[in-house]
């Protein structure tokens, strides 16, 4: 007969068993926040990763500086991949990254659309008539202070000479990818966006690429967070840069910053 210290014993070793259990398959989930624009490429190479890995991926998208605040705050991410390098630096600076993680990534451009259907013809240059092409409504853009898209195409209207007649007539969304929805669905006739989303969407059409030298280049960073490091976080990070993910981020049109492309 078992005696009431054996049968303690079982369960303080019941208890473990199941802690560790636990604690292990919470280990081999990975959490990612990554800027809204990387969702389509994300989605497909993370579904692949997971079959071959066994390694859950917890993906959440959104802003690249409301994820960072998020992650100043204290939300539990790992893995890291924002739409500009500022907020990867404020991370950086806080001490929020692991060492020697960051990396760029990729590479994208910034694209001028409408609605699919439209008649609108306008490129994205100096003395460009956007004020006349928009009439009483607004220009879809990502918010012109903080979100990378938003940001970037602040210093491109700048940079055209557009932006004194353009910043009262803009339709301000939380992300990129909500500007580009915006346009998809009629309410606004002209967005401003990633060239990535833009042939991404068959409801919008591209009207014209933005030049280079017109807003800051536009890199995609990545990083693990101090506190989300792991074996399971790292073998992820290393995954984005393999021949097969780096080969579904360029069908999706990034290119790939190591590449200069």
């Amino acid at each position: 007969m078992a005696t009431p210290l054996r049968h303690v014993q079982r369960l303080v070793l019941a208890c473990v068993a199941v802690f560790t259990t636990s604690h292990m398959a919470m280990a081999q989930t990975v959490t990612v926040f990554a800027a809204a624009s990387l969702k389509p490429a994300l989605d497909e190479i993370t579904k692949n990763y997971e079959a071959v890995s066994g390694h859950d991926i917890n993906l959440s998208y959104a802003g690249s500086s409301a994820l960072a605040r998020q992650i100043q705050h204290g939300a539990p991410a790992q893995v890291f991949l924002s739409a500009n390098t500022t907020w990867m630096d404020a991370l950086e600076a806080n001490g929020l990254l692991a060492d020697g993680t960051r990396r760029d990534l990729l590479r994208n451009q910034l694209a001028l659309i409408a609605r699919v259907g439209s008649d609108l013809a306008l490129s994205p240059e100096p003395g460009a008539p956007f004020s006349q092409a928009l009439g009483d409504h607004r220009l879809a853009v990502a918010l012109t202070r903080a979100v990378p898209a938003g940001i970037y195409a602040r210093e491109a209207l700048t940079h055209l000479g557009l932006w004194n007649d353009l910043q009262h007539k803009l339709a301000q969304a939380d992300n990129v990818t909500a500007a580009l929805r915006l346009v998809a669905l009629g309410e606004a006739p002209l967005g401003i966006v990633y060239a990535t989303d833009a042939t991404a969407n068959d409801q919008v059409e591209l009207l014209g690429l933005f030049p280079d030298g017109s807003h800051s280049p536009i890199v995609y960073p990545v990083a693990l967070t101090r506190e989300g490091d792991s074996p399971e976080a790292r073998a992820f990070l290393e995954h984005l840069s393999s021949p097969q993910a780096s080969d579904t981020f360029q069908t999706h049109g990034f290119g790939l910053a190591k590449e200069g492309q």
